[in-house]
Parts: structure tokens; sequence; C-alpha cells
């Protein structure tokens, strides 16, 4: 590696000093480990599902699950329930939640960098857009039974997963945080009293390095631990010609321990502690194409440019390439996504009488420090975007599961805290008079001044406060041997408090006031400064009491046929604004923004599950409709002042579908699977939503007029105050989306080893979807479909493959982001082009 990639040969080195130390960590991998895991679950599971899968385990595949908070096989569990085991994440290279979503089809998870993730299940969630501290996460993601609510979490690496369940709808009754569109419950392996170990190395073409170990084992007769390590490292894929440097690499690593102390049989408690950082030099994006916006056309992309190149003699700026698949960007900020999340948690297993209590007690950490580019472009628009935060979670979580002949029941309390601390800062740079204000020929106009915007610096200083107490239960009533009632119920408060201080300073660091005295009006310096950065300063603070509710009733057709329906009423608790608040039309702000209504609910599925062939063929079907009231979604107007966007309330929003899933296990030789889900979410009441980019930067139509939609991307005309997408399709969501993969192996003897050479197959397709949060003509993503193959050997303690992702080097474009300022601009992350590499797996 040359000096020409300082940042890739600067992290290679530690990346290396990681390997080194893996390797000497563990020696030896997987397989093994993986079944004694396996083994493991099985025999700690309830005395049905342990008998079953023993009475099973010689045909097909039997899955134990935790979903209902008792151990018992998929098959049982009437919910939509994606189970992925860790060879499987491992084998196809999904080895976080952002990349699950290859092998979850009603999965979305979308990510322009840690912090602003959406990870939606069914179209459902988060809002769509930049990430605001002030509204709770749809889609729970929980480790070992412990709330993240850190979205960001989803971008760092599993770390020692026995398995991942993916739970489609609302969840409330059963965890702790109340959860509206489903959970990810991901379980790690735990420590073992037989001595076990494992280690895997891979590496491929961008410089792409991944170490993982783990080691097991007694210290006493009544005490485990297991502790685990892995390492990723990889060359970024967007080439910056401006730093000269490839950006939005991968720079991991994490770290878990465990102690297991068993006095008895009655009795367990289990010590957890684990520590994660990223560190990449990202995220950036490139220019992806220019679209008309309703702005005069001497303020559009192409134009403002030319006005930059021509007040600066000499320079001729232009973007690297129109072509976004030639992976370049010229950004001019500094670019960073320095990420640590880590914590502690105690968990406590007490077989009490008939019972079993359980209490979970965590502390959890954030602590995220960005550097952005938000102008998009090699101009010095915006010259700096950067929002540092500090999150602190404390989670205490008591359950009691029952389970008996006719009657099982969880009933548990849960209590939450967390405090996000932010300091955030933007500034504007000397090209930003040219970008934001309005042409003029006088030279002493704030438009040929570049100092009048040069140095523009919106500091902000905010924090939220979160507490949430809830009770919670389920019962199944089991009437008769094959049909069973489950109804379910929750009780929340939830209170949240924040606020939120802008302070504006010049270019010389004076702070400026936008509030003029009586009887005066603003200077033509003040108001251009003004219409860029306001000072704002806001304490919103509400509090809530919700109850909801969920009814299941589910018959054993057959042994192996079970068919359900649920029926739930869900919520979503209220929002506060935390990034800025929009302005109103006289450029005043808009307090009446501050808070957003909490979401109601109704949710309504049927499904059927099961199992033909001798068990060696699963096919579970599943359809739904979920109708929600004061919908939050994320929208910006296009304002560089709501510097992240806020929240408002759609009136109605709904979304239906089928989910069908299929799993082969046609003998030793041969496995396959194919999973699909047609989707439809709509806004079906929105009539005050921001307009999309076509439809937004002219003029105002007249107050009170019906909107006029006609001139949609034609320069200097009017453009509606609000626009009405009503029966549009909600960001984020692909109408249609599947997966499969199969893998066939023949008996080898190979160095002396008898083993198995395979081949396996896995891909999956997203029809096309909208990256905006008002659907635009100009943010469609074109549907695409990936294809991944692996061959290798596999035998007792060793499992040697090369793999290839992205076969067929398909081009696709991962998000498109509209720039600010109803330029036109948009710019985006386009998807990973081919890659490939081997992994060497070792277990004992």
């Amino acid at each position: 590696m040359t000096a020409k990639y300082p940042s890739v040969r600067r992290r290679l080195s530690a990346s290396a000093l990681t390997l080194s130390f893996l390797l000497a960590l563990g020696a030896t991998p997987a397989l093994a480990g993986e079944a004694a895991a396996d083994a493991t679950a099985v025999a700690a599971g309830t005395a049905d599902a342990a008998d079953e899968a023993d009475n099973g385990a010689s045909r097909g595949d039997i899955i134990i699950v935790t979903a209902r908070r008792r151990q018992e096989t998929a098959q049982e569990v009437p919910v939509a329930i994606s189970v992925i085991r860790g060879d499987s994440i491992e084998a196809t290279g999904n080895f976080n939640v952002v990349k699950l979503q290859q092998l979850a089809p009603t999965l979305q998870v979308y990510t322009s960098n840690p912090r602003n993730t959406s990870v939606n299940i069914r179209g459902l969630g988060v809002p769509f857009g930049l990430t605001s501290d002030g509204f709770e996460q749809g889609v729970g993601i929980y480790v070992d039974d412990v709330y993240n609510s850190r979205v960001a979490a989803a971008t760092f690496d599993f770390l020692d997963v026995e398995q991942v369940e993916v739970l489609r709808g609302p969840q409330g009754t059963l965890y702790g945080k109340n959860t509206t569109a489903g959970a990810i419950n991901i379980t790690t392996n735990q420590p073992t009293f037989d001595f076990e170990g494992r280690a895997e190395v891979s590496v491929g073409n961008l410089n792409y390095r991944q170490a993982k170990a783990a080691i097991s084992g007694p210290l006493t007769d009544k005490i485990a631990a297991r502790i685990a390590i892995a390492a990723t490292s990889r060359r970024g894929t967007l080439y910056n010609v401006v730093s000269d440097r490839w950006i939005n690499e991968q720079d991991n690593l994490g770290l878990r321990g465990q102690l297991l102390f068993q006095p008895n049989e009655d009795l367990s408690i289990t010590l957890a502690g684990d520590y994660s950082k990223q560190d990449p030099e990202g995220y950036g994006t490139t220019y992806v194409r220019v679209g008309r916006t309703q702005r005069v056309l001497t303020r559009q992309y192409d134009a403002l440019v030319a006005a930059i190149n021509a007040a600066n003699p000499g320079r001729n700026y232009a973007v690297p390439s129109t072509n976004p698949y030639a992976r370049l960007t010229d950004l001019d900020a500094s670019l960073n996504a320095g990420n640590k999340i880590g914590g502690v948690s105690a968990r406590v297993k007490w077989d009490v009488g008939p019972g079993t209590l359980t209490s979970i007690t965590a502390w959890r950490f954030w602590d995220w420090k960005p550097e952005n580019d938000r102008d998009f472009t090699g101009l010095s628009i915006v010259s700096k975007s950067q929002n540092p935060s500090q999150q602190d979670q404390y989670s205490q979580e008591f359950r009691y599961n029952y389970e008996g002949d006719k009657v099982d029941f969880v009933v548990g309390l849960f209590g939450f805290k967390q405090r996000i601390d932010t300091q955030g800062t933007e500034q504007q740079g000397p090209d930003a008079v040219k970008w934001s204000l309005a042409p003029s020929n006088d030279p002493n106009n704030p438009y040929n001044r570049p100092e009048v915007l040069a140095g523009l610096t919106a500091t902000n200083t905010q924090y939220l406060k979160s507490t949430s107490a809830a009770l919670f239960g389920q019962l199944s009533w089991k009437v008769t041997d094959a049909l069973t009632i489950q109804p379910g119920a929750r009780v929340n408060y939830d209170k949240k408090s924040g606020f939120y201080q802008r302070v504006v300073t010049n270019g010389e660091g004076q702070i400026i006031n936008c509030t003029p005295a009586p009887g005066t009006s603003l200077s033509a310096v003040l108001a251009a400064q003004c219409g860029v950065y306001q000072p704002q300063e806001s304490a919103p603070s509400d509090s809530a009491w919700n109850f909801t509710y969920d009814f299941n009733v589910n018959y054993k057709v057959a042994p192996d046929i079970l068919a359900y329906a649920t029926y739930a009423k869900s919520f979503k608790t209220l929002g506060i604004n935390q990034n800025g608040l929009p302005l109103n039309s006289d450029n005043t702000v808009n307090y009446d923004a501050s808070t957003v209504k909490p979401e109601s609910i109704d949710h309504f599925e049927i499904g059927l599950k099961t199992q033909f062939f001798d068990r060696r063929a699963t096919f579970n079907l599943s359809a739904f409709r979920t109708d929600i009231k004061n919908f939050q979604a994320t929208v910006n107007g296009g304002q560089f002042g709501t510097v992240r966007g806020y929240l408002a309330n759609a009136d109605k929003v709904r979304t239906q579908g089928i989910e069908a899933d299929l799993k082969l296990v046609a003998s030793d030789r041969f496995t396959a699977y194919a999973n699909g889900a047609y989707t439809d979410a709509k806004y079906k009441k929105f009539v005050n939503a921001p307009c999309p980019p076509e439809l937004s930067g002219g003029t105002l139509q007249p107050p009170g007029a019906a909107p006029d939609y006609s001139n949609a991307g034609i320069p200097n005309t009017a453009s509606p105050r609000q626009c009405d997408i009503s029966g549009q399709r909600l960001p984020g969501v692909s109408k249609w989306a599947f997966s499969y993969g199969a893998e066939a192996n023949a008996p080898v003897t190979l160095l002396a080893k008898d083993g198995q050479v395979y081949l396996g197959v896995d891909g999956n397709y997203r029809s096309h979807w909208n990256s905006n949060a008002s659907p635009s003509a100009y943010t469609d993503i074109k549907g695409y479909a990936l294809t991944n193959f692996r061959v290798g050997f596999r035998s007792e303690g060793l499992d040697v493959f090369g793999w290839v992702r992205n076969a067929f080097d398909v081009d696709y474009i991962e998000l498109l982001q509209v720039a600010p300022g109803n330029t036109g601009l948009i710019a985006g992350q386009v998807g990973d082009a081919r890659t490939w590499g081997g992994t060497v797996k070792f277990s004992f």
C-alpha cells in the first residue's frame, strides 16, 4: 500500500495486530462450537420443546426460540418470525443488522451513518430520514434480553451470536420496551462448563480483514466464563479526489465477556460486559443527479455552480463524475464517524415454584463523534457539520414465567431511563453567499460579500431526558389440546423533557440577534444571516399514559399445522423535536412543532405454520394489516436551520401485505430456502406534508388557495405551501422483496480428514422504493437483485471456504438524499460492487 492512501495504511497496522491477537487466542472454530450451542439450547428448553427436538432431529430442522420469553420450537409460536442462526450469518457474510435484511425480506435497514440508521419491519419502525433523539424506535433491538435504545447498535458487528430472531408485528405485551413494528431478538453464545473455543479469519479484496475468536469454559464447578472478540477492517468504497483518500471504510472492534455463576440447578446469575468501537473515515455521498425545482433558474444547481466559478477567476468547479458508479466524490469538509457503544448487565434466573423469575439489570452507553459534509459538494457552502452525542441508559426488568398443563403466563415490570447530550456545530463557508442568497449586481449587497456568511456558525446545545415504566403480561389458555387463547395487556407511562438552544455567531465570533427592535427592521447583512440560521431556544416536555392489549387465537389443525389470528391495539409514545424547529413563512420559529402526538395502532394478522415431508419441509404464511393514526414522520423543508429535519404527524398510514417462508431439508446433502414479502405501505391521509423538491423553492402560493401541482419541476413557478401526499407509498419500502438460498454437499476425504465439500448460493431482490419522506421523482431507487456464492470444505473442527458477494457486479443505490436549499441536487450512497475472499474457521 502506497502513501497515496494514508488512512488505509494507518488502519492496516492496527488490524494486523488485532488479527495476530485473535489467532493466538483461538487456534480452533465454529461448526463444533455451534453444534454444542444448539445442543445446549435444546437441552435447556421446556420438556415439550426438548422432546419435539429429539423426535424431529433425524428429520427436519428444529429451531428453538425465546420469542415468547420461554424456550419452544419456532413452529409452535403463533407469531410471524424469521430465525437466522449464527452459522448462516457467518456463511452469508451478513455480520450486522444492516446486512441482515438480505436474509429477512420484511426487514428494511437504511443508513447514511450509524446515527442516521432506520430499522423498519413491514415499512414501520422509525421515521425515514435524519434521526431525531426525540422519538422512540418502533423496532426494538434486544441482545440477551437487554434493550438497546440507540439504533446505531444496528451498524456494529455481531459478536459471538448464536441466533437472531426477527419478530414481526407489535410485541408490547412480552417485551420490556414497547415495540410497535416488531423486535430483533439477538441471542449470544453463553458460557459453558465444557471447555470450547473457536476462531475465524477472513480476507478479501478492498483490503478486507475480519477476525473473530471466542473461548469458553469452567473456572470452578459452579462458575464458567466466556470471552469473545471481533475485528473488521476494509478499504473505503468511495474515492475522495479532494483528500486523495478512500472514504466510507470499515474499522470495527468488539469485545464481549460473560461470567456465569450457577450455585444450583434452580439459580443462575450471568454478568456480561461488552464494548465496541468504530473509527472509519466516513460517511460521504456522491453526486447522483440534478432535478429541476420551482426556484428561479438562476438559483438552481447548475447556475449556482456557474456563479461561484465566475466569482472566483481561475476556478472551474465541476463534480469529478456524473456517474455515481464511478465511485468518486469531492467532499471538502472533514469526515468522521467515531462511534463507541457498550455496557454491562446482570441477568438472574431463579426457578421459583412452578415458574421462573428473571431479573435483567443493565446500563449502556453510546458515544458518537461525527463530522459531515452537509452540502454534499466540493464547494465550501457548509464548511462544518457535526453533532456529537453522549447517551446513558439504565433499564431494569422483572419477569415471571409460569408454565402449567392448561395455563401459561408471563408477567413483567419494566423501567427505563436515558439521557442524551448533544453539542452541535454547523458553519457556513465562503461559497455560501452565492449559494444561499438572491443574486444582485450591487457590490455592497451581501450576495457579493463572502464574509457575510463565511464563518456564520450555529452552535447547538441540547439534551433529552426520557423515562419509561410499564407493567405487561400475556396469558396462554389451552382450551383443548388443539385450541389456545392468548390475551395480553400493557400499561405504559412515558415522560420526555428536552432542551434545545442555538446560538448564532458571525464570522467575527459576535452573537447575532434576529429580533429587530420595535419600529425597525434588520439590516441587509443581518437579514441574510438570519435567513440561514436563527437563534432558537425551546424546552419541550410532555408525558403520557397508555393502555394497550392484544388477543391471539391459535389452533392446531394437525400435529404439524398451526393456524392463528391476532389483533393488537398498540401505540408509539409521544415525541419531541430536538434538532431545531422549522420556520413559519414570516421567518419566525414555529413553536407549535415542538411536540408530536403518540401513534395509535390497530394491527390485524392471520397466519399458517406448516411442516410436511416428514418435517423436512417448512412452509409458513402470514397476512397482515396495520392502521396507524398520527403517524410520526420526519420531514424537512429544505432549510439549513432545521439541521436534521423535524417530526410531524401524518393523519393516517396503512401497511398491509403477505409473507411466505419456505425451508427444505431434502437430505443431509441438500438444503434450500426461499422467503418472499409483498408490502403495500401508504399514507392514507397526509394533507399537510412538506412538498418534494420538484414542488419546492418557488414563491409560495396564496394562503388558503388549493394547492396547484401542475408546474412540478418548472422553474420560477409558485410552490404549494404544503402538499397532499395521501395515497402515496411510504419511503424506504419495496412493494416486493425476496431472499433465497441453497447448499449442496458431498462426502470427501481431504488431507486425511473426512468431511464435506459444499457449494452454496444465496441472494435477494427488492423492487423500487422512494428515498424521500414526501415521494419524489428524483429520489426513486430502482429495484435490484444481488447474488452470492461460496464453495468450501468442512470437517469436524474445520471449515475453509471461498466466497464472492454481488457476484454479477450489479450497480445499485442504497440511499438517496435531497441536498438542502431546493437547488435540485440529489446525492447518494452506492452499494458495494463485487467483493470476494476466503474464510478459515477452527473450533474445538
